[in-house]
This record gives C-alpha cells, structure tokens and sequence, in this order.
C-alpha cells in the first residue's frame, strides 16, 4: 500500500510503498505519534528505506489502497 505524508512548507509530499503491514497497526502507529506534537514518525518502505517525519511539520497522512486492491484497465 502506498503511503503519502504531506509536509507543512515543502512543495512535495513524501511517498512510501509500504511492504507487508497490516493497514491497521499502520494506523495506530501513526495515530500514537499524531497524539504528541513532539514526536517523530519513522516509517520503513519495503526496500528499506526509513523516512523521520517530525509531527510538528506533518500537514496530513494518506493511505492507499493495498496493491492487491488495485485495478489494472478500463474495467469498472
């Protein structure tokens, strides 16, 4: 699933393919540092790449849909 951080005052956002995570101990982990603006968010992508959000800077947090959801083609 695809992970995008929005950040207050950058003109990008930060994007992560997540590996396998459950979509909701994702949430939670991002709920508890969203509960204290001190904190910092670190988040591994499933290459291993790890990315620190301050939670001070974070605008807003979006997840995808799992790749299994994903749709390829004109279908509806």
């Amino acid at each position: 699933m695809d992970v995008r951080i929005g950040v207050i005052q950058a003109p990008r956002e930060i994007l992560l393919e997540m590996g396998d995570i459950d979509r909701d101990e994702l949430k939670a982990r991002i709920d508890e540092a969203l509960a204290d603006e001190n904190r910092v968010l670190w988040l591994a992508d499933q290459r291993g790449r790890e990315v620190a959000v301050p939670i001070a800077k974070v605008a807003y947090v979006e997840i995808g849909a799992s790749d299994a959801d994903r749709r390829i083609g004109f279908g509806s």
